[in-house]
């Protein structure tokens, strides 16, 4: 089997876990506002500030991955996710839960999101979108699993005591996944997709533009702003749906399913639109990306009851799912495999912005108003601005 194959499983673990934490966080909102007396906009500043960060990071993460390689930089950050949620059970005021949760799990994400998925890239090129949808499906599994599992251990041990188990789960599981990922095929002396050929030089450097070539190029900004515009709103459902659909009477093991939900067509994106945008153009499927989250955003103003929004989750879900899945692929499309590290973490710090903009302001909105409806349709909005931004870029290869 082709060792590229691997890499792809140790990243599938390390996203699996690390953001089957992050996502587990709407299953706690309800305990941690009753524990600290807060309000919603407070309470949603803690996944804001570690969505913010484990976004933002890239910045330093990636390139530093470019540098010493990816395995110790991944191994770091999933130690400082399971510190992290493991300090989060035991604070005593909100504040220290922005510290260990916000501080911990973003840092922690951070320095093993963007190090993880940039090292899918080098090691594929024809099937570089197959292979980054599985290794970033780890993400739509571990949002599957990672709600209902927390849902299950706060009814078990109580929210702190299942911030210890999510803890020792993300060390076992993250660890693991860690020591499969490798930075290049040439230092094993291997061609990317397993090509037959002469085996490159073991420190050969990877075709591409560096970090500060692509930072010159107008076609990384015009995305950047595109994936801003398009992020603004897309974190808003982790944080608020559970919450939504507890004001409308369903019940929490049927709330909590809902971001499941979003994980099962998560998952689908993930595995399929990623294969799919190789043969029909990865710009052009990214495009739709953007489209389908705008277009599902109705299902969820207009969703009183578990079918409206469970329809709402799974087609979200899917154009989330294989948005995911596209952007580092559609990076390395522009940009080549030399400094993918980088330039897919300066991209990334656009989405830290949206992250920490969105679910706080939508927070802050309905502890204002007692609705969600102006967050849901600026959300569609701003969909539907990114997904014309992209369509308007030229095909890689084109200035």
């Amino acid at each position: 089997m082709f060792r590229g194959w691997i890499v792809v499983a140790g990243a599938f673990v390390v996203m699996m876990t690390g953001f089957g934490v992050s996502y587990s966080f709407g299953t706690f909102f309800d305990a941690l506002q009753q524990e600290f007396g807060a309000l919603r906009g407070s309470v949603s500043l803690v996944f804001a500030i570690s969505g913010f960060l484990y976004f933002l990071l890239g910045i330093v993460s990636g390139p530093l991955a470019d540098r010493i390689g990816p395995r110790p930089v991944v191994l770091f950050g999933m130690v400082l996710v399971a510190a992290g949620v493991f300090l989060a059970g035991r604070a005593t005021a909100l504040w220290q839960i922005y510290l260990a949760y916000g501080a911990g799990i973003g840092v922690g994400v951070g320095f093993a999101y963007v190090p993880a998925v940039a090292a899918v890239q080098r090691w594929f090129v024809r099937r570089r979108g197959t292979a980054s949808g599985i290794a970033v499906a780890g993400i739509g599994i571990g949002t599957l699993i990672g709600p209902p599992a927390a849902a299950w251990a706060i009814d078990a041990f109580g929210w702190r005591g299942a911030y210890s188990a999510l803890a020792l789960a993300a060390l076992v599981l993250g660890a693991g996944g860690a020591f499969l990922i490798e930075g290049t095929p040439a230092r094993r002396g291997l061609r990317p997709d397993g090509d037959r050929g002469p085996p490159p030089a073991a420190h050969a450097v990877a075709p591409g533009a560096t970090l500060g070539e692509a930072l010159r190029d107008r076609r990384f900004w015009w995305l950047y702003a595109a994936t801003f515009t398009g992020c603004l709103g897309l974190f808003i459902p982790f944080v608020h749906l559970v919450p939504y659909a507890l004001d409308h009477g369903i019940e929490r093991g049927v709330a909590v399913w809902l971001i499941g939900l979003i994980g099962i067509g998560s998952t689908i994106g993930r595995f399929f639109l990623g294969g799919m945008a190789d043969r029909l153009g990865r710009r052009q499927a990214f495009s739709l990306m953007f489209l389908g989250m705008g277009l599902s955003m109705p299902f969820w103003f207009f969703g009183t009851g578990p079918v409206m929004l469970g329809i709402f989750a799974l087609v979200f879900g899917l154009a989330y799912g294989g948005f995911v899945a596209l952007a580092p692929a559609l990076i390395a499309d522009y940009f080549g495999a030399r400094d993918i590290s980088g330039i897919i973490g300066w991209l990334y710090s656009s989405v830290a912005v949206g992250t920490l903009a969105g679910p706080s302001l939508a927070g802050l909105a309905y502890d204002l108003t007692a609705s969600y409806a102006w967050p849901i349709i600026l959300s569609g909005v701003f969909s539907g601005i990114a997904a014309a931004m992209v369509f308007r870029l030229p095909e890689p290869g084109r200035n």
